[in-house]
């Protein structure tokens, strides 16, 4: 299972305008990916409404996956790590938002 870590860079975290980029992001990917932080389990990171209510603050270092089951299609596993890399960039570039 491919998966990367990042820190939310976002002032105001995980909600309203970044949140609603990152999900953007990972909808556009079409990987069915998860972010969790130490003490919860994986949210869908697809889900706008799930990714506000697990609450990722600014500085929170997060965990992105991809579930293994989701390589059998047209994605490979190199191709769901470099979706999971830009994900990533996008989470820790987006401190001026």
């Amino acid at each position: 299972m491919p998966v990367h870590k990042a820190v939310v860079s976002a002032s105001v975290g995980l909600h309203a305008r970044p949140a609603a980029m990152f999900v953007r992001a990972v909808t556009e990917t079409g990987l069915p990916v998860s972010i969790r932080k130490a003490g919860i389990q994986g949210v869908d990171a697809r889900s706008l409404l799930e990714v506000m209510t697990a609450d990722f603050p600014f500085g929170c270092e997060v965990e992105l996956s991809v579930a293994e089951g989701a390589l059998n299609g047209p994605v490979s596993h190199s191709g769901a790590e470099a979706a999971l890399r830009m994900l990533a960039r996008l989470l820790e570039s987006q401190g001026a938002s």
